[in-house]
């Protein structure tokens, strides 16, 4: 599994003109769900999001997470994270898992961060959305559960 993780003063997504889901401070999360991708991705990526120290303390340094200034996060399903752009000018998709597939450890990734303790929004999946974020700091990082070792 891929995501990119932004910290965000606020986000928010629309599906068909309708606000689905909306946060203040936290995290926006884009999630990719590849081929062999398994339960074990979503919940290591889910604990490693709910433990990121890159929020600020006292002193200015980023050394706390999301649990520690009670923020929130959006999750959204974004199978594009897969998209293999070596070849031609036309985006490959293959490394992407099917979308029942997705769909379940996208799930599953969602519900491990309620599990943790988050309060968490999502768009709706394999839905046109349109997502309204804004950064702050910027801070935005790329995780790869396959490059957990």
């Amino acid at each position: 599994m891929r995501a990119v993780v932004q910290r965000v003063q606020r986000g928010s997504v629309t599906v068909n003109n309708e606000v689905v889901g909306k946060i203040e401070q936290g995290l926006v999360v884009l999630l990719g769900v590849g081929q062999g991708d398994t339960a074990d991705d979503a919940r290591y990526l889910a604990d490693k999001i709910s433990q990121l120290r890159i929020f600020t303390d006292e002193q200015g340094k980023l050394n706390l997470s999301l649990q520690d200034v009670g923020g929130s996060v959006l999750a959204i399903s974004q199978f594009t994270l897969y998209g293999d752009c070596r070849k031609g000018r036309r985006p490959s998709y293959i490394e992407a898992a099917a979308p029942d597939a997705a769909r379940e450890l996208y799930e599953s990734f969602v519900q491990r961060l309620v599990c943790n303790g988050l309060t968490t929004a999502t768009g709706v999946f394999q839905e046109h959305m349109v997502v309204e974020i804004i950064n702050d700091g910027p801070v935005t990082l790329l995780l790869d559960s396959r490059k957990s070792f």
